[in-house]
């Protein structure tokens, strides 16, 4: 099969998985990443996953945007639950298989969320007991959510062991 034909079909497929994955993967992050390498690393992920994505970037302070009907909130957190690749996708198949519409990735200012922020959310989830730059965390989660979803197709972009 010729290189054009290749990139057609795996546009296709994409195109086939977003509209039958129905869970919209929304990180809504305090600060501008502006341009930067970590806003490539970003876009590059985010592009690879099959299922609808959103970024929202909001400053530094002020309310969240108000969550849509049926969406589970999940705010990145040190205090949170440090979840393998494989839990984090069995987790957003739950919330697909279960019926949400959006699953809200929430990335806190510099000193974090608010407590109520904290409290409201479905999930905390953190990457580890260290302290991460905003915007490596933004790549980071990127990462994690193309994994997640390639787990779920049973692509072999992930390997356990």
């Amino acid at each position: 099969m010729g290189v054009r034909r290749r990139i057609a079909a795996a546009a296709q497929r994409r195109r086939r998985a977003r509209r039958l994955s129905g869970l919209l993967l929304h990180i809504i992050a305090r600060g501008k990443i502006g341009r930067s390498p970590e806003s490539e690393l970003v876009e590059r992920y985010l592009k690879r996953i099959a299922w609808p994505t959103r970024v929202t970037e909001l400053g530094e302070s002020g309310a969240l945007p108000a969550p849509s009907p049926n969406s589970v909130s999940i705010a990145l957190d040190e205090r949170g639950a440090s979840l393998s690749s494989t839990e984090l996708a069995r987790k957003l198949e739950g919330w697909r298989d279960g019926g949400k519409r959006e699953a809200r990735f929430l990335i806190g200012a510099a000193d974090g969320h608010a407590d109520a922020e904290r409290a409201s959310a479905d999930l905390l989830l953190s990457f580890g007991a260290a302290t991460w730059p905003h915007l490596l965390v933004r790549a980071m989660l990127a990462e994690q959510l193309f994994r997640a979803t390639s787990i779920l197709a049973s692509h072999p972009y992930h390997r356990d062991g």
